[in-house]
């Protein structure tokens, strides 16, 4: 479906909190149509700015932890970490436009 790494309530620590660089985590369940919708305008980001941030996915319905420690109750939900922490919250499913408007300060 994606080209994203698929991170866990296992490895979320290690794979964006402990990382150097900024990572984007897509919050997304497989019955989510406009998870569907927004993963390959993520995927075309991803390839576009890789050298300034990774995109990620945790499947909520799969990492319960994960989503409840960062109090996802609606998704799609795109969150910014830097050094481990949240600077940016995107919710629901836009436009590249708009993605990358959002993003301006990251990519």
């Amino acid at each position: 479906m994606s080209n994203a790494k698929a991170v866990s309530d296992a490895s979320f620590d290690a794979d964006v909190l402990k990382s150097e660089k900024t990572i984007l985590v897509d919050f997304w369940a497989e019955w989510c149509g406009p998870c569907r919708a927004v993963s390959p305008i993520l995927d075309q980001i991803a390839e576009e700015h890789a050298d300034k941030i990774e995109i990620v996915k945790l499947n909520v319905d799969d990492n319960p932890q994960t989503a409840m420690k960062y109090q996802i109750t609606s998704i799609p939900a795109m969150k910014v970490y830097q050094g481990g922490e949240v600077v940016k919250t995107i919710i629901g499913a836009k436009p590249k436009a708009a993605l990358e408007a959002d993003l301006a300060a990251f990519i």
